[in-house]
């Protein structure tokens, strides 16, 4: 819910985040609106949680002085939907880039699915895509991987607090996850098809939850533009 009249001094706005949208353009979209509405020159909005552009879903934007929540925010488990693909797999771990080995998965049934299941549950070490944000020597390590620089990045401790296999239709396993701050889908689901002999990559995602902040509470960004009577 957007209150107008609050916006400027300071409010958290959830938004459903389109496909193919970064959450930076977003912010910037968000950021041009409410300045022309009310005519400003600067006004601080930031988001509490990078959303990669094929990702959908729930965006917690901070105007005013509610960008010093946005820590607070960030440190908030996080819970998905999504699709894992079996076998390809791509450096970016998702479809940001094209595929670069093939597998066979043949041998993959329900049973070994669910039991793979149970190695990514509780707290893991996982290693980032270098097709990500995380600064490596002093740059974002996506920038690095698409000029084709060798990256070596170094594993961390994520906690994953459920992983439910919600529908098996090979190669496609749709999932539900919940996990903490910090925790890289992209990596679970290539890890995922290693951890079964074989290999895979993420095909669609969507973040259902910040907390207890839900998408079903968000607005899209059209609408949030209709609301203060923008055209989008």
């Amino acid at each position: 819910m957007i209150l107008l009249e609050t916006i400027v001094e300071g409010q958290a706005l959830l938004i459903d985040k389109p496909l193919h949208w970064t959450s930076f353009q977003v912010v910037n979209r968000m950021r041009s609106a409410i300045k022309r509405k009310f005519d400003l020159k600067k006004i601080k909005v930031g988001h509490a949680g990078t959303l990669d552009p094929l990702a959908t879903g729930l965006l917690i934007i901070c105007t005013g002085k509610f960008t010093k929540k946005i820590d607070e925010y960030q440190g908030l488990f996080k819970e998905y939907t999504g699709t894992i693909k079996l076998g390809n797999t791509t450096p970016s771990y998702d479809l940001e880039t094209d595929f670069d080995q093939h597998f066979d998965y043949a041998h993959v049934t329900d049973q070994l699915i669910k039991e793979t299941v149970q190695q990514f549950l509780g707290e893991i070490n996982q290693v980032p895509p270098i097709f990500s944000a995380i600064q490596k020597d002093g740059k974002r390590a996506y920038d690095s991987a698409r000029k084709g620089e060798s990256i070596e990045m170094e594993s961390r401790k994520v906690t994953v607090h459920q992983f439910e296999i919600t529908k098996i239709d090979l190669p496609l396993i749709d999932f539900r996850i919940k996990c903490s701050k910090g925790t890289y889908i992209r990596s679970i689901a290539n890890d995922f098809g290693k951890a079964m002999n074989t290999g895979s990559h993420l095909s669609a995602l969507r973040r259902t939850k910040i907390g207890e902040f839900s998408v079903e509470n968000a607005l899209s960004l059209d609408d949030f533009l209709q609301q203060i009577n923008l055209e989008s």
